[in-house]
């Protein structure tokens, strides 16, 4: 077999029965969406060649976590040449920091991302604190401009997204426009500041200027380490939970969702991406075990990737969110209820787009689980 026919990973894979982390070669086959595992350390095939549709191509990447039948993968490095010099050479990854004055555009900037080939791999809203923005801008330490950047940063929730792709530093920048909105709208009229950019002068967005500066601020928000970044925004009261299911993150959903709930008039509170790995998927879904028959099915897809996870804020909000959901069944929701999200987004009734919470009395226990366990 030529080696071109194949891409090759090294993945680990946390074993929770026997308390070990496991190393695997992991072999993708783009001509048949098929693969196969060899145990690096037993020296042994692990699982011979399958086909598994539910894996493509843009899914791997150094750094990105992949759902092989149910068990969860972390791509942490290229096994041969050929793989890193076709699919890792140009990969990147940035930080777009959404400013208060733009989180109200997160849907929008969300589109623009992704129509220009730009993954978003992580995500949070938080508050920064004075001490933290300056930390974050410490570079600018010395400008004119430093105290009125840092009251800017620190004056609302602004949400932090990690961007992957081809160039994505360079390309985000772009995307960006000139710093200067007035110049924005003049030289790039289609570019984030120019587009949403405001006539007192600011900018919507940041974007790291180079590989080092994104290294940095995407630590200071995603820490690899123990430690914790700044808080998520949580506020556990009048709130229900919304899941946007993997399946949709994965094609390019998320964007179009985030403004169907807002031009509906809902109010996001708290906004983070998850990895859910199994366990945790059947924790949350717990509820459903026995009641559901797509339960089994439900935890796998919750588990597949990453979803994004949002505390919807308001008086009384559960059981209005839940009927802009729609049932369940997204085939039901058209017949009955067209302009719901699962109508308009939803497939199945297992990839219906959104998970929200069905009883109010559930709302404050699912935030929590996600936004006060899972990122505890």
């Amino acid at each position: 077999m030529d080696i071109k026919d194949r891409f090759a990973f090294l993945a680990e894979w946390y074993d929770p029965t026997a308390c070990l982390l496991r190393r695997y070669q992991l072999f993708y086959y783009p001509n048949d969406n098929s693969v196969e595992m060899f145990d690096v350390k037993n020296q042994r095939i692990f699982l011979r060649r399958t086909k598994y549709g539910d894996l493509r191509k843009e899914d791997l990447f150094v750094g990105n976590r992949i759902n092989v039948f149910s068990r969860q993968l972390n791509l942490v490095g290229y096994a041969d040449r050929y793989t890193a010099n076709k699919l890792g050479s140009k990969k990147e990854r940035t930080l777009a920091l959404l400013k208060p004055d733009g989180v109200l555009k997160i849907a929008d900037i969300l589109e623009i991302a992704k129509d220009a080939g730009l993954m978003v791999t992580n995500a949070k809203m938080t508050h920064l604190t004075w001490s933290q923005a300056a930390d974050l801008y410490v570079e600018h330490q010395s400008k004119p401009f430093f105290n009125s950047l840092v009251h800017q940063v620190s004056s609302a929730p602004v949400v932090a997204l990690e961007l992957m792709g081809d160039d994505a530093v360079s390309i985000w920048r772009k995307l960006l426009g000139p710093s200067d909105v007035a110049a924005a709208r003049k030289e790039a009229a289609h570019s984030v500041r120019g587009l949403f950019g405001t006539d007192d002068g600011r900018d919507v967005a940041h974007g790291s200027d180079s590989l080092a500066a994104a290294a940095r601020e995407l630590e200071f928000f995603f820490p690899t380490a123990i430690c914790h970044g700044p808080p998520n925004t949580a506020l556990y009261s009048d709130c229900t939970c919304c899941v946007i299911k993997p399946h949709a993150v994965s094609e390019g959903l998320t964007g179009k969702i985030l403004n169907s709930i807002a031009a509906a008039g809902f109010h996001i509170s708290a906004l983070e991406m998850f990895n859910v790995d199994r366990a945790n998927a059947e924790e949350f879904y717990e509820v459903y075990k026995g009641v559901v028959l797509e339960y089994t099915d439900m935890v796998t897809e919750l588990s597949l990737g990453p979803c994004m996870v949002l505390e919807i804020h308001g008086a009384d909000v559960a059981k209005a969110f839940r009927e802009f959901c729609g049932p369940a069944d997204p085939e039901i929701a058209r017949h009955l209820r067209p302009t719901t999200l699962r109508a308009i987004y939803g497939t199945d009734k297992v990839k219906n787009a959104v998970h929200c919470t069905d009883l109010p009395e559930d709302a404050v226990l699912e935030v929590q689980y996600f936004f006060k366990i899972l990122d505890g």
